[in-house]
């Protein structure tokens, strides 16, 4: 078979790397390879602050933070065609919030992918949730180290049960140390060695050993407590050595100056093997069960060393049976307790040391190795790859429950507040125009398609404010205060547009006459400001209101021929700026371009045009060739924009730039019957569950909410009314497609 790994690798000082090139050598030995490595790769994912001498067998490097090295790491894998792909998870190691950069990478992956989950979080933040549960629905098989860890994945990340392995850690095997020359060799030969190894973080709890030893040298005078391993590399870059230099003043203070030594060091695996075979007692006192897995414990195992630890979730299963004793977290008197009893009755060493040689010979390399194997073989048979379909499947069952869960969160008796803290409304920055009209169209759309109580009560608030919001002169107010102060004499003619979009909405699909009428007298209050209009937005979402208004009153002469005007205002933006590379209305793409578009598309079908429709079809298709050009919605980041000649930004992508691209191919469909843009846009609305350039859900299944936008570092979990209600008009919008489709296919 021919591996691919994918991890951290030495020479980088780091315990996932080790544990990768173990496995890599296990495998290796298990086919008998000798030398290189054949058959084997490994794509390294190296941090940035180090250039690293890489083996041979280090075929491709990922540098952690550049996140066009993961996709071009998938190609490579891809390219060389490995039977599988092996993949080393720790959220500390990959790049973006959490390490989100690693879905980048997996999601393009065409072999059969196994997960190893170093780490599992009991109490995981949003985004790691989101990894784990990406990474396993991309997975074949996912495998941890602990039972715990099953239980985790079963009971928190919902993960299929047949889709988990138990594979624990493995250890090396040592060359035969004879016990009491390494003894000799580290200076142990008159002293009883105590040992504790890893890299040094205040959640080691090194301090609880320290606070053990007065009560114990008292009656041990040869007592020697020896911690090896270098300063964690992040807690060093963020807080220096303060952890080590607060250890060296409790030795101090204790007067223990001639019983504990530091040794800063990061040891290859043969001599710390040799340590614990040298060692009496090996100690492992962290602060707090959430470790799952610890590789230092296993080695201790491994070596058969007498182990004390703390009751951390690991210690709990790998020292059961008499395998080695528990004590308390930071209870530095019950360790007193247990050392003294153990030196004082030095059988009960050996007797640890023989049960947990016994355990350890099973996690010998060799055969965590061979397990590798059989689980990558198996993946591997039941493996078949299916390219995605040039025409994306129109399917609403994959879409999650429609849901005002968050809308009625963000909802007081006034109207919708725009921002949320996560999923708590923030009241401190008060309503807008803009977020009342997108929730008066959406209740709108909810109540058409469903006649939910939900959407109906919901309904006149949003209209309220609405009215509250319109100036004498037909134009609007956009921001109000908590306390329900304005905070503005005229908003802009964006939202203006808005708002004039939604009530041409709700005059057309009014759930009764007073709602109608309601709508009616906002409408032809500003209807005499819409010729004032200069911005290309404001223009477009008004055009969408009077469409709109059109289809209940379609006798209305004058308003088709401002509609008319009005969409040729835009156009002539459009000649202005078109070129042989941009078909555009503008010399940059921003914010809520699909809406453009839209517009002249909804005036095209209503004048039956042909210029307009040439320049809705047109501009449509420059601006899906710029935001959908690798197979999925990218839209065009708010951090920079596209400037014509320029380059497009990725990110700080916006959930009002996705509603709008499913719109605009919503309606492309339905004046060109033609079945690509139904596809385009599926395509579009599946960036809020996940098919993005970070392939991560932007909708939130918990909240019923939908996260602010799509960063580098990963998320925005703001979940603010735009983008909620952003979603939900999508999803309303994919649910009418299909709909029609149906309608168009009977």
């Amino acid at each position: 078979m021919k591996f691919a790994f994918i991890g951290t690798y030495p020479p980088q000082k780091c315990g996932i790397g080790t544990f990768t090139h173990s496995l890599v050598k296990s495998i290796a030995d298990n086919f008998g390879y000798t030398g290189l490595f054949p058959n084997l790769y490994v794509i390294a994912v190296s941090d940035f602050e180090q250039n690293y001498d890489f083996p041979p067998e280090v075929s491709f490097v990922v540098e952690q933070n550049n996140q066009r090295d993961y996709v071009s790491a998938a190609k490579f894998i891809n390219y060389n065609k490995a039977d599988v792909c092996i993949l080393q998870h720790e959220f500390g190691i990959f790049g973006g919030e959490s390490g989100v950069y690693i879905l980048s990478l997996v999601r393009r992956i065409e072999i059969p992918l196994i997960v190893t989950f170093h780490t599992v979080i009991g109490e995981p933040s949003h985004i790691q949730k989101v990894i784990v549960q990406e990474l396993s629905k991309k997975a074949n098989k996912v495998i941890v180290m602990s039972k715990k860890a099953v239980k985790f994945l079963l009971d928190i990340y919902d993960i299929p049960e047949e889709k988990i392995e138990v594979i624990e850690h493995g250890v090396p095997v040592s060359k035969v140390f004879h016990r009491e020359t390494a003894r000799e060799k580290f200076n142990f030969s008159n002293k009883t060695a105590l040992f504790t190894f890893g890299l040094l973080s205040r959640n080691k709890g090194i301090e609880t050993v320290i606070k053990a030893l007065p009560k114990v040298v008292e009656k041990h005078k040869d007592v020697l407590y020896v911690v090896l391993g270098n300063t964690h590399p992040k807690v060093l870059s963020r807080n220096g050595e303060e952890y080590r230099e607060y250890l060296l003043r409790l030795v101090k203070e204790y007067g223990l100056e001639d019983y504990v030594y530091f040794y800063k060091n990061f040891v290859p695996e043969e001599i710390l093997m040799e340590y614990l075979y040298a060692a009496d007692i090996y100690i492992t006192p962290y602060l707090n069960e959430a470790q799952i897995t610890s590789g230092t414990l296993s080695y201790a195992i491994g070596a058969g060393t007498a182990v004390i630890s703390t009751p951390y979730w690991h210690a709990q299963e790998l020292l059961a049976d008499g395998r080695g004793i528990i004590f308390d977290f930071r209870n530095h008197k019950q360790l007193s307790n247990i050392l003294l009893d153990l030196l004082d009755n030095r059988y009960k060493i050996e007797k640890l040391r023989e049960a947990a040689y016994e355990y350890g010979h099973k996690l010998k390399w060799p055969k965590i190795g061979a397990r590798y194997i059989k689980t990558a073989e198996t993946a591997a048979e039941k493996f078949s790859y299916i390219q995605k379909k040039k025409q994306t499947i129109l399917d609403p069952y994959l879409l999650p429950d429609f849901t005002l869960a968050h809308i009625k969160r963000l909802t007081d008796d006034t109207g919708i507040v725009q921002h949320a803290k996560y999923g708590i409304p923030n009241l401190k920055e008060g309503y807008c125009l803009d977020d009342n009209a997108r929730a008066l169209l959406m209740t709108s759309m909810a109540y058409k398609k469903s006649r939910s109580a939900d959407s109906f009560n919901l309904m006149p608030v949003y209209l309220s404010y609405i009215h509250y919001m319109q100036n004498e002169d037909g134009t609007f107010r956009n921001f109000l205060s908590f306390s329900r102060n304005y905070l503005d004499k005229i908003g802009s003619e964006d939202c203006f547009g808005r708002a004039i979009w939604a009530i041409g909405y709700l005059v057309n699909n009014s759930p009764n006459e007073s709602y109608q009428k309601s709508s009616l007298d906002i409408f032809n209050v500003s209807l005499p400001y819409f010729r004032q209009l200069k911005h290309i937005r404001g223009i477009a979402n008004t055009i969408l209101g009077m469409s709109y208004y059109l289809k209940s009153f379609p006798g209305d002469e004058k308003m088709k021929i401002l509609i008319s005007e009005m969409a040729y205002k835009i156009i002539n933006f459009y000649n202005k700026e078109k070129s042989d590379n941009w078909n555009w209305f503008e010399n940059i793409l921003t914010y809520d371009n699909a809406i453009i578009p839209l517009a002249v598309f909804h005036a095209a079908e209503l004048c039956n045009d042909d210029v307009m429709l040439n320049v809705a079809v047109e501009s449509t298709a420059f601006l899906e060739s710029i935001t959908m050009k690798n197979g999925y919605l990218k839209p065009v980041g708010s951090n920079g924009w596209y400037p014509k000649g320029g380059k497009c930004a990725e990110y700080a992508q916006q959930s009002v730039d996705v509603m709008g691209m499913v719109l605009l191919f919503f309606k492309a469909y339905k004046v060109t019957k033609e079945k690509k843009y139904l596809d385009r846009m599926f395509t579009s609305h599946m960036w809020f569950l996940g098919e993005n350039t970070l392939n991560l859900p932007i909708y939130d299944f918990e909240t019923g909410g939908c996260n602010d936008g799509l960063e580098e570092y990963g998320l925005n979990r703001n979940q603010g009314a735009e983008s909620i209600l952003s979603y939900l008009i999508s999803h309303l919008t994919v649910l009418n497609a299909f709909e029609l489709e149906y309608r168009y296919e009977k």
